[in-house]
């Protein structure tokens, strides 16, 4: 019963310590991605129902600013807006930021479910893998006499 609690205990520990890795790699590509896509029409079919109102259809409007480099000069760049239309084409509700924030937490949350998931089927060989590099040498093929 002893061996068994302990074999539980290491494999839980080795799940997490494969979770982790995963999550670090997965989550960090997904956030990445979201960031790059947080303006494509699937972004805001998905996202539009939660941030306009509802009998109002999401588009987003890309518009010519300016930001700061890191000497403090004025730049060319492109910002993106959520505009939420009413049947009749006005705007009803404009929303600068909320929209990429929720796209790119939907993609984070998917990364740390998939991480979760890779991670059950990835513990058993990393656990194998962990036996067999850290196995204790036998003392006979070590070369080494009994005192």
């Amino acid at each position: 019963m002893k061996n068994r609690k302990t074999g539980v205990i290491s494999g839980c520990v080795v799940w997490v310590i494969v979770f982790g890795i995963l999550a670090s790699c997965l989550v960090t590509v997904a956030m990445m991605a979201g960031g790059f896509t947080s303006a494509t029409g699937f972004a805001v079919d998905v996202v539009g129902p939660l941030v306009c109102p509802e009998e109002t259809t999401p588009r987003i409007r890309s518009y010519a600013t300016t930001s700061r480099d890191d000497f403090g000069n004025d730049v060319p760049a492109t910002g993106y807006e959520m505009q939420c239309l009413n049947d009749g084409g006005e705007i009803v509700k404009t929303d600068p930021v909320l929209f990429a924030f929720l796209w790119i937490g939907i993609l984070a949350v998917a990364g740390i479910i998939l991480s979760a998931i890779l991670a059950v089927f990835l513990a058993a060989p990393a656990g194998l893998l962990i036996a067999r590099l850290f196995k204790p040498k036998d003392p006979a093929s070590m070369n080494i006499e009994p005192r």
